[in-house]
């Protein structure tokens, strides 16, 4: 493990079950990282509370409050503030403004649960992403770490990871278990970056 941790804001909608697994790595000393922030488009985001619970700064930021040009000036302003070496989408539902992700060329990563690129893209979230793999009888479904670009889902893939659908007869049973594997994958990668493993340029 190296000493230099490396910086990293955490972007999450949803329950934050990414960056739960996450902060275990970090406390098993499995992962070189330190959590700046969380932000959160969803002020009720579980994310939010296990940020709070672990004495990381829990930010609610959400284009509903503001313009969209006062919304992408209120983000550059949290990431000025904190200056993550990283951003890492972590279950975080809306497209990345792109002035930000220009500034933040690189720096972007998220995990998406299929092999892209096939099942990505706009509506491709949450169990309708299951929904489309159930329905056209894959063998196999995944795990894909990609860099974030201005449309969803299109970034230079960084790590896939197969996971064998045998014996799931649902969505819900393939969401469960490319979940799991989510769980491991991400911190996996996220090590990788840090020691450089993985370059992002």
């Amino acid at each position: 493990m190296n000493k230099d941790l490396m910086r990293i804001g955490v972007f999450a909608s949803g329950r934050g079950s990414n960056l739960h697994a996450i902060i275990n790595s970090i406390n098993k000393g499995e992962l070189d990282c330190r959590i700046e922030f969380v932000l959160s488009n969803n002020s009720r985001s579980g994310a939010l509370e296990i940020a709070r619970s672990h004495q990381i700064p829990a930010i609610h930021l959400s284009e509903k409050n503001f313009s969209s040009e006062t919304f992408e000036d209120s983000l550059l302003q949290v990431l000025k503030m904190y200056k993550p070496e990283l951003i890492v989408l972590a279950g975080y539902m809306k497209l990345i403004p792109k002035i930000v992700v220009d500034k933040y060329a690189k720096k972007i990563v998220n995990i998406h649960p299929a092999l892209l690129p096939k099942y990505g893209g706009k509506n491709m979230y949450g169990l309708n992403i299951h929904k489309e793999v159930f329905e056209s009888k894959e063998i196999y479904s995944g795990v894909t770490v990609h860099i974030v670009n201005s449309e969803y889902d299109k970034g230079r893939i960084l790590y896939q990871e197969k996971v064998d659908l045998a014996n799931c007869k649902s969505p819900e049973e393939i969401a469960e278990k490319v979940l799991k594997v989510e769980h491991l994958v991400y911190p996996k990668v996220l090590q990788m970056i840090s020691e450089k493993k993985i370059k992002l340029n």
